[in-house]
């Protein structure tokens, strides 16, 4: 996996007006620490991480991180955490995690399915669901997939995709379980309808039960007939 290089320096720790001041300047408040380091508080171009992060790899892009005025033991880092602004979705902090290339790391990775509308299942009306969009696996820095590709183009109605079945490069473990399911066809929905007959009618004899229930005890006695007079 290639490295792509970005410049950073440092800047001091502060609250959130410093952080808006800092983003103002069109660069965004980072942090890097790890493998025993000192946690550096950064600030790096906003215009270079998103050129970062619109590579191949995404998020797990490795980054060669060189910080003006520090020379740091160890470089190379991945990006643990992003935060974004909920309004502008404009990235408002980064962590970057210091990593050795030596060292298996565990990462997420993304599932990518493909020829998802040749698969026979969803052909005949099926519905295509995607458990995992993603699946954590542990590998050296230089193993970590771009992606995990799933091909569907054969997959019919109750077909499933289990953990076990995705094709991963050899030194690449998947650390979820191996039953686990990552995608399926699900059968067509069908819509329950009770038959129109049977709902109407049901009322009816409702109805008269009622009616007749309240003809029995509702209904008041019968006047007895006046007695005649005696001559």
């Amino acid at each position: 996996m290639e490295t792509f290089e970005l410049q950073g320096k440092i800047r001091e720790a502060g609250g959130s007006r410093k952080a808006r001041n800092i983003r103002r300047r069109e660069t965004i408040p980072a942090i890097i620490y790890g493998h025993g380091m000192k946690p550096l508080s950064l600030e790096v171009s906003e215009r270079e991480l998103n050129r970062a992060l619109r590579t191949s790899a995404g998020e797990n892009v490795m980054i060669s991180l060189k910080v003006e005025g520090v020379e740091l033991k160890e470089s190379t880092c991945l990006i643990k955490a992003i935060q974004h602004n909920p309004i502008t979705d404009k990235i408002d902090h980064v962590d970057f995690m210091v990593i050795s290339m030596t060292e298996k790391i565990k990462v997420k990775v993304p599932v990518v399915v493909a020829h998802a509308d040749e698969a026979p299942g969803v052909k005949e009306g099926g519905v295509l669901d995607v458990v995992l969009y993603e699946v954590e696996v542990e590998c050296l820095p230089t193993q970590i997939p771009e992606k995990i590709e799933i091909d569907a183009s054969a997959m019919k109605i109750n077909d499933t995709v289990h953990i076990k079945e995705l094709a991963l490069a050899e030194g690449v473990q998947c650390l979820l379980d191996a039953e686990d399911v990552v995608i399926t066809i699900h059968p067509p929905r069908e819509e329950e309808v009770a038959p129109a007959e049977e709902a109407a009618a049901q009322p009816e004899v409702i109805e008269k039960g009622k009616k007749e229930k309240e003809g029995e005890e509702g209904a008041a006695p019968k006047a007895a007939a006046p007695a005649k007079e005696a001559k």
